[in-house]
């Protein structure tokens, strides 16, 4: 499956912005797919994740209440809408994809879990 993000934008703290990713090759509904972020000089680091039915979701406490991951299988597509956005949001987020199960901690905060990546699309959070 290839993923594309798209949704790269400049915004002023306190703003939003919503962020896609569109799978082609493979249908996502088998699938978990999650949203990873790397700022500069930063190990690339897990936002979010949303299961293959998009029925469970798990975020990282630093986005939680801010971040709202969705999931459309009929659409082929996931996205993230960030509200509140902080300086600290500002990275290249990376969208993956899974076939593993996501339910322990550990596995679906690793990146090596998932088998497919995007390119990234550039956040940038001016204060």
């Amino acid at each position: 499956v290839q993923l594309v993000e798209s949704g790269e934008g400049l915004v002023q703290a306190g703003g939003s912005l919503r962020l896609s990713c569109a799978a082609s090759g493979r249908t996502f509904s088998s699938y978990g797919v999650a949203w990873f972020r790397q700022a500069p000089g930063k190990e690339r680091e897990f936002v979010v994740v949303i299961s293959a039915s998009g029925g469970t979701t798990f975020y990282t406490d630093s986005v939680k209440g801010r971040f709202t991951i969705s999931k459309d299988n009929a659409k082929n597509t996931v996205n993230l809408q960030i509200n509140s956005l902080k300086s600290e949001d500002t990275a290249v987020y990376y969208c993956a994809a899974t076939t593993r199960s996501i339910l322990i901690k550990s596995v679906r905060q690793r990146p090596s879990t998932y088998e497919h990546w995007g390119q990234g699309t550039l956040v940038t959070v001016s204060s």
